[in-house]
């Protein structure tokens, strides 16, 4: 296996600051490389420079045949066997149907349309067609999305059974330590490559902010006692002059050496202190800021906000489940949970007034409840962000501040949404749920592209404001964090 070398690497989206800025870096193609930062840093835009798809400066040598994740299905309404061939003519069925086997799932998923799948199933077959291919070195960008908690440690299994190397994007803390043994963090102003896996990492990430804290808390105090002992010296200077000049019995020789002695020693007092100034400069730059979070909550007299009594789904002559039972009270936080293809998704729309096939049943929302949704697919969003506060009667000040809290760069804020990476577009959705007022949050998996410290302003927040919430999610310590309540398909 090759390997990647990259040379003075530097990229900027037109009008933005740089992503990468003369990098230098040498990866083993036999590494399993987890490539993290937060949401706009460049992992992405990263993988694309890999791909040959964006033209930047510097050099990137590599004879790595890199594929990438998700790839793009042209039909989807087909049978996904012909979807995925259809896009890849030189795929064998045998060699896909080997991956699923290997990843515990069943090839008959091959023979049903593919827009009917879920979205953990169709990950799956995406991630068997890709390593379907001979001698190819997958870059895979947030495979972890739409998958369940079985799913995340079938592929996650899978993945750290494979005998090659690849590069991987993940907001999943325990996927991801159960898979790569490198990383290459993109920080605010460098990058950082390491062995180990997440956990390292972040342990060593700490351990640095913790130093960066401390060294900059001393160097405060520093300036401060420095600054105190150069005006106290500037005052002694001042006095001896003033000595010298109104006292003429004084050995003026004398005084005016004083003065000198003191006035030096000021001088250097001033060097000093500019120089602790310098070292504070860039300490802190590579800590990251993390902002409590607010959310626009309404009071509510019902007793119960959300009833279901023996619902039942059925999509295209398949029922899903049937006498599901449970109530949303206030306060609660409902996690709803279930395999992929469970119909999760599905009922959410029906509690929401979207259509849906067949649903037995009762679902009450109480009278004049409002209702802030967190959408799992939102491609309708698109514009600038001033026009997407006013389609959203949402004040422009307040939802680039949120954007700000949930850390989207300033230089992303002219940036059409439709342009921005996922894990941006996932700020922009929930900050449009965080200042809508509700009294009921119905959320289809928010973790979806958020970054570790995104997910833990949503669990400081839950745990705090204690929202009326019901959600659907797969990553367990969100879970084991934030639920009052449990409901499993």
């Amino acid at each position: 296996m090759g390997n990647i070398t990259i040379k003075n690497l530097t990229f900027a989206y037109p009008g933005q600051s740089p992503l990468f800025d003369h990098c230098q870096l040498s990866i083993d193609g036999s590494w399993k490389l987890g490539l993290l930062g937060r949401n706009g840093r460049g992992k992405t835009t990263l993988m694309k420079i890999l791909l040959g798809q964006l033209e930047f400066q510097g050099q990137v040598q590599s004879n790595l045949p890199f594929t990438y994740f998700p790839q793009p299905i042209t039909d989807p309404d087909t049978l996904a066997w012909e979807a995925l061939s259809d896009d890849n003519p030189q795929l064998e069925q045998w060699q896909v149907e080997r991956e699923l086997r290997l990843m515990e799932v069943d090839p008959v998923l091959l023979w049903q349309p593919f827009a009917t799948l879920s979205g953990g199933e169709q990950t799956k077959l995406l991630l068997a067609a890709l390593f379907a291919r001979p001698g190819s070195f997958p870059l895979l960008d947030e495979p972890t999305n739409h998958l369940d908690q079985r799913g995340r440690r079938q592929v996650a299994e899978y993945l750290q059974n494979k005998q090659q190397g690849f590069i991987i994007t993940s907001h999943d803390q325990s996927f991801l330590d159960q898979v790569i043994d490198h990383t290459l963090v993109i920080e605010r102003h460098q990058l950082v490559l390491e062995r180990g896996n997440y956990s390292t990492y972040f342990a060593q990430k700490k351990r640095r902010d913790q130093q960066a804290v401390s060294r900059n808390e001393q160097l405060h105090a520093d300036i401060k006692r420095l600054r105190s002992a150069k005006q106290q010296r500037l005052q002694w200077a001042q006095r001896a002059e003033h000595e010298k000049r109104n006292n003429s019995h004084a050995d003026k020789g004398f005084i005016g050496a004083k003065a000198a002695k003191m006035m030096k020693k000021s001088l250097t007092m001033t060097r000093r202190l500019d120089q602790v100034a310098s070292d504070k400069e860039g300490l802190l730059q590579e800590v990251e800021d993390i902002v409590p979070l607010t959310l626009n909550q309404l009071s509510s007299t019902h007793p119960t906000l959300l009833e279901l009594d023996r619902v039942g789904l059925t999509i295209s002559g398949h029922q899903l489940f049937d006498n599901l039972s449970f109530k949303v009270n206030p306060h609660d936080c409902v996690l709803l949970t279930g395999d992929n293809g469970s119909g999760k998704s599905s009922l959410i729309k029906a509690i929401t007034g979207q259509p849906v096939d067949q649903v037995t049943g009762a679902i009450t929302l109480a009278h004049g409840t409002k209702v802030s949704l967190v959408r799992q697919q939102y491609a309708n969003q698109h514009g600038s962000l001033t026009a997407f506060a006013q389609h959203n009667h949402l004040p422009i000040d307040q939802l680039l501040n949120m954007l700000r809290k949930l850390g989207m760069e300033r230089a992303s804020f002219t940036t059409s949404i439709n342009q921005m990476s996922m894990g941006q577009q996932k700020k922009v959705e929930l900050a449009r749920s965080l200042l809508t007022p509700a009294q009921l949050y119905i959320w289809d998996e928010p973790l979806n592209y958020l970054d570790t410290y995104n997910q833990e302003q949503l669990i400081q927040l839950i745990k705090q404001e204690h929202p009326t919430m019901l959600i659907i999610e797969h990553d367990q310590h969100f879970i084991d964090e934030v639920a009052t309540k449990r409901v499993t398909i």
